[in-house]
């Protein structure tokens, strides 16, 4: 707990068996919420996060990151979170930033908080490949210039985020693929809500999660095409359902598509 706020980590996981408990000892002790949504894994993701004493939900299909997180949020707002921490289970971003970034949020400096693998030259440092780190600029300068606004860089998946942006913001409307990422942003700059960023290293390695270059090329267009759309309807000229203040938005409870396993405790 930070200044009277609960704080929840989430964990969106998919075939993490080999990076999960790495990454959950790393957790600072001031987190009140732990919970795993897996992604119908193949490998033993589910078990270790039984052996670890983790609440957990399971999708009966691999449904994609997307809706991995509209899970994860869900059931941290069901369980009173107040501060919302998501963590990759990769092992890829250091779960010892979660007390900077939960502060920043619990304290209202900000209502978002990024871990940005920009600042401060990390990325390449931490073996982004090349390919990956000029796509990163160039999407990331293009985001600025529709956005209005300016982060180092809007692809990072470490992200804090309070209640309020996380109940108000439509996400039910979102894509369950990695553009969701891009999408909520967008949505947090339509909605006013204030970005802040923290520098966080990162590194690369056979178990981290990554994508290839064919879907990065497919995240690249929802890229550019949300980018357009938050444009078009800051100028009125169209109006799409992800920016809409009566858009779907997290409902409490659970959903037909997944079930909250038993952790051992």
């Amino acid at each position: 707990m930070i200044n009277g706020k609960r704080v929840a980590v989430v964990l969106p996981a998919y075939n993490a068996e080999k990076t999960l408990e790495a990454t959950v000892r790393e957790l600072p002790e001031l987190v009140d919420i732990c919970l795993l949504v897996d992604d119908h894994s193949s490998d033993r993701t589910v078990e270790i996060a039984e052996r670890l004493g983790l609440p957990y939900f399971v999708h009966d299909q691999n449904y994609g990151y997307g809706r991995n997180q509209q899970t994860c949020y869900r059931e941290a707002l069901a369980a009173g979170a107040d501060v919302v921490i998501m963590v990759h289970p990769d092992y890829q971003y250091t779960p010892l930033l979660v007390t900077a970034m939960a502060s920043m949020v619990a304290y209202g400096v900000y209502d978002v908080v990024l871990g940005s693998r920009i600042i401060g030259g990390q990325a390449l440092r931490g073996g982004m490949p090349l390919y990956k780190y000029v796509f990163n600029r160039f999407l990331t300068a293009f985001e600025n210039v529709f956005l209005r606004i300016k982060l180092s860089e809007y692809h990072t998946g470490y992200r804090a985020f309070s209640r309020e942006v996380l109940t108000r913001l439509p996400l039910l409307e979102n894509s369950d693929d990695f553009v969701f990422d891009n999408q909520m942003l967008a949505q947090c700059a339509y909605f006013g809500f204030r970005i802040g960023e923290v520098s966080c290293p990162t590194k690369y390695f056979d178990e981290a999660s990554s994508i290839n270059f064919r879907r990065s090329v497919t995240y690249g267009l929802g890229v550019l095409l949300t980018s357009l759309q938050f444009a078009l309807q800051r100028m009125g000229v169209m109006r799409f359902s992800i920016f809409s203040e009566k858009g779907r938005r997290l409902e409490p409870g659970s959903s037909t598509y997944y079930a909250r396993g038993a952790a051992r405790q």
